[in-house]
């Protein structure tokens, strides 16, 4: 099992070339590259030379011995509204496209989720078997996986996080199910899960080997959507390993945690990433053990 990360921190303080060498010396065994910037018209990656960037960053990760393993898509996937649902879909392919210039195999792209979940989920589970078929054409061009994530909203009147679009296994399953694709797979964000109140290793169970290809591993405190590192705030990481060993995961185990490394000083984030790194080995350690048992 690959140990994977997110680019999104370090990418932004120290460039994305420095932040590949810096997650290669950390410990990590491939990146998982944060295409978020794109929602900026002058992101680096919306211009021409976006695939010469690409092509140096995968040489850079080559050259320190780190694959690019997972990527994650522009977001929100769409506002109901042009000119943003156009732009933001063109963005998306490209990201897609880049993503498989670096060698990654597997990117998210969160799933559309512009209206309000409670009186239009089944609108909204129409909308998104369309919009993740649409999207097969360009996996199958590229050679790459878009992994389908569940989300949650926020309620404004009652000030909590409730349903969206794949919250609850059983929708999940069933829209993995009917888009019925080897290019169409799961991942599960573990924090999102706890955050509708569905214990991780329930909604892994349910999941199973066949449908869970992927993962964002992260720490919440059921209120908040946190992302930080595991064991700094209230999931049950034995439990959750003990639940991907006994299904047998095959993915990669990545971290979407960054903003555990928010609040270091410049010069302590490689540090701090190694720490992770460590955290990491454990976890993965913990899921193979239960694998056996």
């Amino acid at each position: 099992m690959r140990l994977v990360t997110q680019t999104e921190c370090l990418a932004k303080r120290f460039g994305d070339e420095e932040c590949v060498r810096i997650l290669a010396k950390a410990g990590f065994d491939a990146v998982d590259w944060s295409f978020f910037e794109m929602l900026n018209d002058d992101c680096h990656w919306c211009g021409d030379g976006w695939k010469e960037h690409a092509k140096k960053l995968r040489a850079i990760g080559d050259e320190c011995g780190i694959g690019f393993a997972q990527a994650h898509a522009p977001f929100p996937s769409s506002k109901g509204e042009e000119p943003f649902d156009s732009v933001i879909r063109e963005r998306i392919l490209r990201a897609m496209q880049a993503a498989a210039t670096m060698g990654v195999e597997k990117i998210v792209v969160h799933p559309v989720q512009h209206l309000t979940y409670a009186p239009n989920r089944h609108e909204l589970y129409d909308m998104n078997i369309k919009f993740y078929r649409s999207l097969i054409p360009y996996c199958e061009e590229y050679g790459i996986r878009v992994c389908v994530e569940n989300m949650w909203q926020y309620d404004q009147r009652r000030r909590y996080i409730v349903d969206s679009v794949c919250a609850q296994p059983e929708e999940f399953c069933a829209m993995l199910d009917e888009l019925d694709s080897k290019w169409i797979v799961g991942c599960l964000d573990i924090g999102h899960s706890a955050l509708i109140g569905i214990e991780p290793a329930d909604f892994i169970r349910a999941m199973g080997s066949k449908r869970l290809k992927a993962l964002h591993v992260h720490d919440v405190n059921y209120v908040r959507d946190c992302h930080t590192m595991p064991f700094v705030e209230k999931l049950d990481w034995e439990s959750i390993a003990a639940a991907l060993g006994e299904i047998g995961y095959e993915g990669d185990f990545t971290f979407e945690a960054d903003n555990f490394l928010y609040p270091f000083p410049k010069e302590l984030e490689p540090d701090a990433s190694a720490l992770m790194a460590k955290v990491g080995r454990y976890l993965i350690s913990r899921i193979e053990a239960h694998g056996k048992a």
